[in-house]
């Protein structure tokens, strides 16, 4: 157990319970422990393969490879990342009710990674929007910037700004994102 996971815990306002249960299921399949992005990770071999994230519906544990895993229940669920699924629980009953599943699906992500298999990406799935290629053309270190940030940042940056259905709203949401990218920061980093 790692101690800053300990202090995250205590500081945890919400889905205490259900964290500490999958922190447990976690560190029973013997992975390390880990705090990144200010997450509890476990990693295997060096190599992420769940993340426990609370939100503000649920609390989730996210498959940082995901997309290898066989789903035969259909539990795993996509959102912004290509590689990533995240099953989301509302309560510690259904972490609990899950556990062997959970457990059977940690297995196979390690045995994925020790197998070395990779996710297949897309290249650049969606197009950049024009509000944001003027800018980038526009600024050589806004441009370096962007292109320094993980394709799933990227991604994420692409898919809010085209969500507008204005030129005039992406143009602005462009803007207000700017130092963010600047900074490194994706558009959900703390």
């Amino acid at each position: 157990m790692n101690p800053k996971v300990d202090e995250y815990l205590r500081k945890a306002k919400k889905w205490r319970k259900e964290i500490e249960k999958l922190r447990r299921i976690s560190l029973a399949c013997g992975l390390t422990e880990e705090l990144k992005w200010g997450k509890p990770c476990y990693t295997f071999q060096k190599s992420n393969i769940v993340i426990i994230q609370g939100f503000k519906e649920s609390c989730v544990l996210l498959f940082c490879k995901g997309a290898l895993l066989n789903d035969p229940k259909g539990i795993l669920k996509k959102f912004g990342w290509q590689a990533a699924r995240r099953i989301p629980f509302t309560n510690v009953r259904e972490v609990v009710e899950m556990e062997p599943i959970l457990k059977a699906y940690i297995h196979e992500a390690m045995e994925a990674e020790r197998a070395g298999l990779k996710v297949n990406f897309k290249k650049n799935p969606e197009p950049v929007p024009e509000e944001l290629q003027s800018k980038l053309d526009e600024s050589p270190a806004l441009k370096a910037a962007f292109d320094r940030l993980t394709p799933g940042r990227r991604r994420g940056y692409i898919l809010y700004f085209s969500g507008a259905k204005q030129s005039k709203t992406r143009e602005s949401r462009v803007e207000k994102c700017m130092p963010r990218i600047l900074n490194g920061k994706g558009l959900n980093d703390q």
